[in-house]
């Protein structure tokens, strides 16, 4: 269950971006995670929900967006989202749409990012 340890290094990431910026609370967190990164947004979302219990991410909006895998092909030269086969979860098949070719280079779609965090700080707050 590698959500378990993606989901404590993204509040570990939020909180101490959050405590560099005197941050009071983190209000939204925004979150890519690429199709090819093999977590489950579900079960990432869970242990998010788990995690930022008692901090100041407690009550945060948490975002999560899937991210497709983009690929180029040398065999016939596209360059766009690819055909993903996911039916194994731990080695999926990624080919090109329109020659069918496994031999690609993916250009994203592997990566969990913490893309955006927004936060007050003590003079954001209203008495």
């Amino acid at each position: 269950m590698h959500e378990l340890s993606m989901a404590q290094g993204i509040i570990d990431a939020v909180l101490k971006t959050a405590e560099e910026n005197d941050a009071v609370e983190v209000t939204e967190v925004s979150i890519e995670i690429g199709r090819l990164a093999m977590i489950n947004p579900e079960q990432l979302r869970f242990m998010l929900s788990v995690l930022v219990e008692n901090t100041i991410v407690e009550n945060a909006k948490i975002e999560i967006e899937e991210i497709p895998v983009e690929i180029d092909c040398p065999e016939c030269g596209f360059h766009g989202n690819a055909i993903l086969d996911d039916l194994d979860h731990y080695a999926p098949m990624v080919s090109c749409p329109k020659c069918d070719n496994k031999r690609i280079s993916i250009l994203n779609g592997k990566d969990c990012i913490v893309k955006n965090i927004v936060i007050e700080k003590p003079d954001d707050k209203e008495d």
